[in-house]
């Protein structure tokens, strides 16, 4: 049977492209692309288990997170200051899961805002170059998320937790953005519902990112500047947050920082692989063998994961970046090489050095 592969392009940032992937055979992209063959490999690549705990009372409701726990990871490491506050978002969250109204608004609001449902394109010439001579090789497939307003998937979750913003009463959103395609989103998603909207950006990445610093101010916006990056943006904005707990809304992009933020990106992000195994469905009549993802923050990796976690027979393969190698100290690879500690009120792992202060991981493209 002909293996297919699905390569999704999460987003387009200064020609550097986040980009997410499934394949439907057993393979492993050998040195990646570039390299001319797949080697088969039955070996299961290991996987972390992300299964929250469910409350038992809503097991019939659409879903009602817990606790927000990922196993061990995850929780609500915060000031009491916050407490409440996290409190009342998460019940407001709980609420919209099984509230008919919003949901249907919200699916209004991704079809005729946000474009989708996004193509599941079946790229034949890179198929056709990883065929070996007997015509064997993976199918390849790209989910197009780079063709979603504003051109990434980040707009799927933004635009939810606007909508909840507002419902919630909020007049002002803060968030935090590193290449800035979340900042973007957040912008746009503030001008269609009529909200205020502060944006605040690391220097070193304002730098790097100035077109989309440019797009977020073209959408009304207020982009205020960190000395550092997107650790350091996120620090600052969650301080604006708490000074303003009730006027203001922090609209979180990454499935980080304490719950139900994470829960709430993974079910916002989750629409990317519903759609893909329904599309998978339609295309080849089953399920996809393999879903390769990037991963940085983790969005737009557990929104097509996320679908598929109780499916034993499907491979769930995230991709770190590696720099310049792994036992360098220059990279990206926090799970691979990171250590578990907590920081924005969640534990998870983290780079970090032997007195447990976070390190900045190096990237030669923020995001």
């Amino acid at each position: 049977m002909a293996s297919n592969i699905v390569h999704n392009i999460a987003a387009v940032t200064n020609q550097l492209g986040a980009t997410r992937g499934i394949a439907r055979s057993h393979v492993k992209l050998g040195n990646g692309i570039g390299s001319p063959t797949f080697t088969p490999t039955k070996k299961p690549t290991p996987a972390l288990k992300m299964q929250p705990v469910i409350d038992d009372h809503h097991k019939n409701s659409k879903q009602t997170i817990h606790e927000g726990k990922f196993g061990k990871f995850g929780g609500k490491f915060v000031p009491e200051s916050l407490i409440t506050c996290l409190a009342k978002l998460e019940a407001e969250f709980n609420l919209v899961l099984n509230d008919s109204k919003f949901q249907e608004e919200l699916e209004v609001a991704l079809r005729d805002f946000v474009g989708r449902e996004t193509p599941l394109y079946h790229a034949e010439r890179l198929t056709k170059y990883y065929k070996d001579e007997e015509g064997k090789g993976p199918e390849i497939y790209i989910k197009r998320e780079d063709l979603n307003h504003c051109g990434a998937h980040k707009m799927n979750n933004a635009i939810a937790q606007v909508m909840i913003a507002k419902r919630m009463g909020r007049r002002r959103v803060v968030a935090a953005t590193g290449a800035g395609q979340h900042g973007v989103a957040t912008a746009a998603a503030c001008a269609k519902h009529d909200l205020e909207c502060t944006i605040l950006m690391g220097s070193e990445d304002i730098k790097k990112q100035s077109s989309n610093v440019v797009l977020i101010k073209l959408l009304g916006a207020q982009v205020k500047s960190v000395e550092g990056n997107f650790k350091d943006a996120s620090s600052e904005a969650i301080r604006e947050w708490v000074g303003n707990l009730e006027t203001s809304y922090y609209l979180t992009g990454t499935v980080v920082g304490p719950h139900p933020c994470p829960a709430m990106v993974r079910e916002f992000q989750s629409v990317i692989g519903k759609e893909t195994r329904k599309q998978a469905m339609e295309k080849w009549g089953g399920l996809p063998d393999v879903l390769v993802a990037c991963i940085g923050s983790g969005s737009n990796a557990l929104g097509l994961f996320n679908e598929f976690m109780k499916e034993e027979d499907v491979r769930l393969i995230g991709v770190e970046a590696a720099g310049f190698g792994l036992d360098s100290g220059k990279h990206s690879a926090t799970l691979s090489k990171g250590h578990v500690g907590v920081y924005h009120g969640a534990l998870s792992y983290l780079l970090q050095d032997d007195a447990g202060q976070i390190l900045v991981p190096h990237s030669v493209g923020v995001g």
